[in-house]
């Protein structure tokens, strides 16, 4: 085998190094205007670091693509050699469609944050924002990998033999594809009409907790004890679910209390006060002390309070339980919930000898529970 003379590659060598040397160079000009704007345009060089890797591989592909055209390769070579770089075009295309598409999802989440009180808008555009980023991401992926498969004859073969017995083999795979599908519409919805949002609490089959992530196919719900509740997206389109946060993230909390007839309303009315002013969740709108119920031996009364959001609430309801009843413990010990006993004396004509009493026994409910139905048989003396 003889040895390659620099006249034997030189007519390829050259134009492919040439072209190769201008694109890194190309992309070595873009490096460095993206380094000097680092420091002076802070979202400038952001966006000049996002676009450098792809465009790191495809300025040299596209320089190359055009110094072929200079070398003496016959047609099947240079058509071979075409279609890699085509492919790679594409595909350094596709990277860079994708980091486009992802940056641009990264700067509205930073504009927006959630970490607010007051954080309706940004929940609505986070949610919006991640679910369309995805789909965009998904459409780009897609689109590039056909765009590379079509280029294939075998590949455009297999799918007019696809399409030409779409028949029992449609019918198939579209009962196969429709979960995904379905997933894929059902985020479209969530994105446009936003029944649920990121951060909402929602109430999903009896678990409180909150939305903290939507993804194309599932949403992530962060339960109060550190579970996380995976659910289809097209769940939260065909079923029913609370959303405490759909219009607003302040809450009103409720607390129920059963108390004696002779509890002292008044006071408590101003400790529910002195209790709601004294912690700073309370927002400020409401604090009532109502009584909303009665049975025979107890009333109910209602704690209402108010909070910013519904950990708040949640939060403030259990210190006002607390601190009212160690209040009417410590003050006004009458009014906690009591049992009672009545001892009634039968009474017997004056020629029967035995006497039986019997006891009749009433209770007063617990604070949480309804009133307990009073049932209790007459006894006989011991």
């Amino acid at each position: 085998m003889s040895d390659l003379h620099w006249n034997d590659i030189s007519p390829y060598a050259v134009p492919l190094g040439i072209s190769a040397l201008l694109g890194v160079l190309a992309w070595a000009l873009f490096a460095w205007l993206a380094h000097r704007s680092r420091g002076k345009d802070y979202r400038r060089a952001r966006i000049t670091s996002m676009l450098s890797p792809p465009l790191a591989l495809l300025l040299p592909l596209l320089f190359l693509r055009v110094g072929l055209d200079s070398t003496p390769l016959k047609d099947a070579q240079l058509a071979l050699v075409k279609l890699s770089l085509y492919v790679g075009v594409v595909g350094c295309v596709t990277w860079l469609a994708v980091r486009v598409v992802n940056g641009i999802v990264a700067s509205i989440l930073r504009e927006h944050p959630i970490e607010v009180a007051d954080n309706l808008a940004a929940r609505q555009i986070h949610t919006q924002t991640r679910v369309l980023g995805r789909v965009a991401t998904g459409l780009v992926i897609v689109l590039g990998a056909s765009m590379v498969l079509l280029q294939f004859d075998g590949v455009r073969q297999l799918g007019r033999t696809l399409l030409a017995s779409a028949g029992i083999l449609g019918l198939v795979a579209g009962i196969a594809a429709k979960p995904v599908f379905g997933n894929l519409i059902a985020g479209l919805q969530i994105a446009l009409s936003q029944p649920i949002r990121i951060d909402d609490v929602v109430i999903v089959e009896g678990e409180w907790g909150r939305v903290e992530e939507i993804t194309s196919a599932f949403v992530v719900v962060h339960i109060w004890d550190q579970r996380r509740m995976v659910v289809p997206l097209n769940w939260f389109i065909e079923n029913p679910f609370q959303n405490w946060t759909r219009r607003e993230a302040d809450m009103l909390g409720t607390v129920f209390l059963w108390l004696d007839y002779r509890t002292p309303m008044a006071q408590v009315r101003a400790e529910t006060e002195r209790v709601c002013r004294s912690d700073p969740r309370w927002d400020g709108r409401v604090c009532i002390a109502q009584v909303t119920e009665t049975s025979e031996t107890a009333m109910q009364v209602r704690l209402l309070v108010s909070a910013r959001n519904s950990g708040d609430a949640f939060d403030l309801r259990c210190v006002v339980r607390e601190r009212v009843l160690d209040f009417l413990a410590r003050e006004h010990p009458y009014a906690l919930p009591r049992q009672r006993n009545e001892l009634t004396r039968e009474h017997t004509p004056p020629d029967t000898p035995q006497i039986v009493p019997s006891v009749h026994q009433t209770v007063s409910p617990s604070p949480e529970d309804g009133p307990p139905s009073v049932a209790s048989p007459d006894l006989p003396a011991g």
